[in-house]
């Protein structure tokens, strides 16, 4: 028997201290390794890339405990502060930023770059630095700057956190000098990009998305009144959020997309009724979060409708925000063959 609920019933509410406890890999990374990526023989970049993580990580809390000797004529291991990986959508970027924060000795912390922005909201910028100045990491995962806000905001967060001595790492689609570009007039930044991006040693990655690398094509969408056969014969035992898809992405417009994760809390997978096309910028960037937070959660998806290839317009497709929507397919579509084939995703 399934256990029917809807997200749209769902209000949660997360404190400040509630999402600082977040920090940390989601389930589906909750214990991945170094030896646990799988690099394409392919690609010569993905085998360097775990090198050069393992030397950065033992460089993580290398410091403590040095005496004045040490720290003004020992050699310096690492000339900045963090290590930035930068490379397309479903190359394991992830899974390389999680096996660094599993493999380094803590206070550390783990987020994606919406929820450390979300942080500085709830807690205020100075208190935020003084929570994280602590730490021995910070793994800022999915670093994109959308605005200008976000540009001045994490320039001086990581220039900060930098001073006090905290090592950074971080993965995007961008290298760090082209943050923004394309979504606001990143030339008029140019100074707190460049700040930022000294911050950061870059290691490339390349290769093909590992989540249909020698996988058959993302299965069509179910007819509308397959869906409820679909869903008992698939998820027998467990909770299922069954919602209109129009419903649904109302109703996330009143939900902080810091509480996304605890809005998806306890549910076993997800059930979406006629989904359509996406035609509005701010709509699309809220619906990117869900679809990372369900990622993260492995939770699968059977749904009707238009295929997740065609969930944003084409020309979001071609803008600024492409690789978000790339992304946001790539994890969706892996989801949903999930949920239809149970096939890992």
């Amino acid at each position: 028997m399934v256990q029917i609920e809807q997200l749209v019933a769902r209000t949660p509410a997360v404190s400040a201290d509630e999402i600082l406890k977040g920090f940390y890999p989601s389930p589906r990374f909750g214990e991945v390794s170094f030896k646990s990526y799988r690099p394409d023989p392919n690609q010569p970049s993905q085998a360097a890339a775990v090198k050069a993580l393992e030397a950065f990580g033992a460089t993580v809390g290398a410091g403590d405990g040095d005496g004045l000797f040490k720290r003004l004529f020992g050699k310096k291991v690492n000339s900045r502060a963090g290590i930035y990986l930068d490379g397309g959508f479903g190359v394991g970027k992830t899974h390389l930023l999680a096996s660094l924060w599993h493999s380094t000795p803590g206070p550390k912390a783990f987020g994606t770059f919406v929820e450390y922005t979300n942080l500085v909201g709830a807690l205020s910028f100075r208190k935020t630095v003084e929570a994280l100045s602590s730490y021995k990491l910070v793994c800022i995962d999915e670093f994109e700057l959308d605005d200008p806000g976000d540009t001045v905001l994490m320039s001086r967060l990581m220039r900060e956190l930098s001073d006090a001595g905290v090592k950074l790492a971080a993965t995007s689609n961008t290298l760090p000098g082209s943050l923004g570009d394309g979504r606001f007039a990143a030339v008029d930044f140019q100074r707190e990009i460049q700040v930022l991006a000294d911050q950061f040693d870059v290691v490339r990655i390349d290769g093909e998305d590992f989540r249909h690398r020698g996988l058959p094509a993302a299965p069509a969408p179910l007819k509308t009144e397959d869906l409820k056969r679909q869903m008992h014969a698939e998820f027998d035992g467990q909770t299922v959020a069954m919602d209109d898809f129009r419903g649904l992405i109302d109703h996330l417009a009143g939900v902080h997309p810091s509480r996304y994760r605890k809005l998806i809390s306890g549910i076993d997978a997800v059930v979406w009724r006629n989904v359509e096309t996406i035609t509005e910028q701010a709509v699309a960037l809220r619906f990117v979060v869900l679809a990372d937070r369900l990622y993260d959660k492995d939770v699968p998806i059977l749904a009707s409708g238009v295929p997740f290839d065609k969930l944003f317009t084409e020309e979001m497709m071609t803008g600024g925000y492409m690789k978000k929507y790339f992304r946001a397919v790539s994890r969706l579509t892996a989801l949903a063959r999930e949920g239809q084939n149970h096939e890992p995703s």
